[in-house]
């Protein structure tokens, strides 16, 4: 009975160390490096991006040999979601754990999301931070920046951009001014024309209509508003103009803490004596107080053909419409004044 159980022991012995021999043969096989290529290639992961999407996209580019072992690595690592987004140069002659060092290491470029409705001091933030900029580098940046872009708020447009770290403020200018120029159509342009109307004209409503709406669908009616206020010269009476005009006043010095859109407005506020203030001057801004996305600069090429005069967001950011003072005072006393 010994013997047997003996003999078992070490049969069970045997069967174990040959599954682990098998299995380090097996690891050693798939984590080694795919070839000896040492050309550097573009690898990209996308924001969001999953180990396993990672893993198929290194496969792909024959940057691994197996996907499943990548996967397996990185969770009993626990760096499976510890990969950053971004572009990375990588060569096909590095192993696995060589590849994922790389990844962790950092891309050589980042995303930087730029939403709408910004105004260019609070965009210049989104890519020093995005960018990792700080001290004396972040302050150069920043000047260089907002010293570019003095003549194109509005025509920045927002969208997610890949970067290097290293980027000068002028090609980001370069970049997101001419990603507008590919967003406003031909067709677009032609269209306004045929209306009488000017590009600034349609970047500066455009402008408004970002920071005054909240939903997609309310912006071709709110815009058709605003044709209807400027053809019988009443004043616009945007709220978003006079926190422009505000934050303008109040960050001269280029706070990067700055409130740059107040809320709750004053009487006083609202009389400020600025060309941006909308309650006070009828007609259009000077120029945009934020940049548009392509919802907004649509809606004012092609706004809603519509009899109201009017409009409220109660608090629950639902839109109201009225087409006479008597009905909008209606709404605001029940959506407003509970």
């Amino acid at each position: 009975m010994l013997r047997k159980v003996g003999f078992a022991t070490i049969s069970l012995l045997i069967i174990s160390f040959v599954f682990v021999v098998a299995g380090l043969t097996f690891w050693k096989s798939v984590s080694k490096a795919p070839g000896n290529d040492k050309t550097i290639q573009r690898f990209l992961i996308t924001k969001g991006s999953s180990a396993e999407k990672i893993a198929n996209d290194l496969k792909d580019q024959n940057l691994i040999k197996s996907p499943l072992a990548f996967k397996f690595y990185t969770q009993i690592t626990g760096i499976s979601d510890q990969i950053p987004p971004g572009e990375f140069k990588i060569s096909g002659n590095l192993s696995l754990k060589e590849v994922v060092e790389m990844l962790l290491k950092g891309p050589v470029e980042v995303w930087v999301t730029v939403p709408e409705g910004l105004r260019r001091e609070e965009i210049v933030e989104r890519y020093i931070e995005g960018l990792g900029l700080g001290g004396t580098v972040a302050d150069g940046f920043r000047a260089d920046f907002l010293m570019q872009t003095r003549e194109l708020e509005g025509y920045l447009y927002p969208d997610t951009y890949l970067f290097p770290l290293d980027i000068t403020a002028d090609k980001v200018v370069t970049k997101m001014r001419s990603t507008f120029d590919q967003k406003f159509t031909e067709k677009m342009r032609t269209d306004l024309v045929s209306k009488g109307r000017s590009i600034d004209q349609v970047v500066i409503l455009a402008s408004l209509l970002e920071r005054e709406t909240l939903t997609s669908e309310e912006r071709p009616v709110v815009s058709g508003i605003l044709f209807n206020r400027l053809e019988n010269d009443w004043p616009l009476q945007v709220d978003a103009s006079v926190q422009y005009a505000i934050a303008s006043e109040n960050c001269r010095l280029q706070n990067v803490d700055c409130d740059w859109w107040p809320k709750n407005l004053t009487k006083d506020d609202l009389a400020i004596n600025s060309p941006f203030n909308t309650y006070k001057f009828s007609g259009i801004p000077p120029s945009p107080i934020s940049s548009p996305g392509i919802i907004s600069l649509t809606a004012v090429v092609y706004p809603e053909d519509t009899d109201y005069m009017y409009y409220i967001h109660d608090t629950d950011g639902v839109i109201h419409y009225a087409e006479t003072l008597s009905e909008h005072n209606q709404n605001v006393s029940r959506y407003l004044k509970k």
